[in-house]
């Protein structure tokens, strides 16, 4: 959404500047702003600029329309890409994770509107930076393992990092958490109820060049709120309790004995998933709890992307999703007990080309 007159140029990813606040808009709102190469190569040429400016103070990102920030990479093209061994879901996900460690490691502050649809790519260009602000409208998500991938974009170092099992849940369940969920897991900083971002946008624009990190925090903090009470915190002893063990059969298992609504709740969210998923992810998530930063966690799940596009699950969760959209995905193999070592330690290979080798 555009909250300054600002001139901005562009197409997919619109860019420009007002006082001195850089700006970048993610601008696909038919299609939820979901993330192409093109879009990425623009975000980052729009991060050099603002960088190499010594008259921009911070950068904000936003989305354009009512829906959302960003709903992810553009799965269709994935599906596609993957079908035809051409190479170019390889090329994106490269570009964006890229991106990703760039947003990370960013040496201005890099402020987000995380507004309403965040999910998978859109989580990867919020939850890496500086200063990430939910609202009323957030919707957070990591819901790979519903079709038949895993949370990638950084997310295992996020999920890992997130306090408790918190992050097991998230990455396992896929399930859609709002404002104070998304605190309560690290995945974003501040509550601003939705009417007040213009203000705070309006804001932004008149720091000082120098401004530093903390400087943009007090004013955020000037503009915050408490957010609506979330389910974590309530939750958090029984979380905890269940997902912290390293089989999702025994997660699976220790759900199933607990009587609490919200347990049966998340066990039925997770076991509608791929099973092949459910393993990966959990596999990866253990051992980003293991790594010591996120380059690493994004060079392991790139190398478990070469795998991904040789799983069925992959092209039949797409195909239920976004194809036929019959929500209806016919997993293979159709049970945890039929998936071994033999199908998760591929996803372990090191990547031939590295990222940042």
């Amino acid at each position: 959404m555009r909250y300054l007159s600002a001139e901005m140029t562009g197409e997919d990813v619109l860019t420009g500047r007002q006082g001195s606040l850089g700006l970048i808009l993610l601008n696909r709102p038919r299609v939820l702003n979901s993330l192409s190469l093109d879009m990425v190569k623009a975000i980052e040429e729009a991060l050099d600029r603002f960088e190499k400016d010594p008259e921009i103070a911070s950068v904000l990102m936003t989305g354009e329309g009512e829906r959302g920030l960003c709903a992810g990479g553009d799965i269709r093209t994935f599906y596609e890409s993957g079908k035809a061994g051409d190479g170019r879901a390889s090329d994106f996900l490269r570009a964006e994770y890229r991106m990703n460690a760039r947003i990370a490691s960013y040496s201005k502050p890099y402020v987000v509107f995380m507004e309403g649809i965040t999910m998978g790519g859109g989580v990867g260009v919020s939850s890496h930076g500086s200063h990430r602000i939910v609202t009323d409208t957030t919707k957070l998500a990591m819901p790979e393992t519903g079709i038949g991938f895993f949370p990638d974009i950084g997310a295992t170092w996020l999920l890992a990092k997130a306090p408790g099992e918190l992050g097991t849940l998230m990455g396992l369940t896929g399930e859609t958490i709002g404002a104070a969920d998304a605190i309560e897991a690290c995945f974003a900083d501040w509550f601003v109820p939705a009417s007040a971002l213009a203000d705070l946008a309006e804001k932004l624009t008149i720091l000082l060049p120098g401004t530093t990190p903390k400087d943009v925090s007090l004013l955020v903090d000037a503009a915050a709120t408490p957010p609506p009470k979330g389910e974590f915190a309530d939750n958090r002893t029984l979380i905890d309790r269940c997902f912290g063990f390293d089989t999702v059969e025994e997660i699976e298992a220790a759900l199933a004995s607990e009587t609490d609504p919200f347990a049966a709740r998340v066990r039925a969210a997770m076991m509608a998933k791929s099973p092949t998923s459910l393993k990966v992810t959990l596999a990866l998530l253990r051992a980003a709890r293991k790594s010591s930063d996120l380059k690493i966690c994004l060079e392991r799940e790139f190398a478990a992307t070469a795998q991904i596009v040789h799983t069925p699950d992959f092209y039949e969760g797409i195909r239920a999703a976004i194809i036929d959209k019959d929500r209806n995905p016919k997993w293979s193999p159709p049970s945890l007990d039929a998936i071994g070592a033999d199908i998760v330690e591929p996803f372990f290979r090191p990547h031939p080309q590295p990222l940042f080798g």
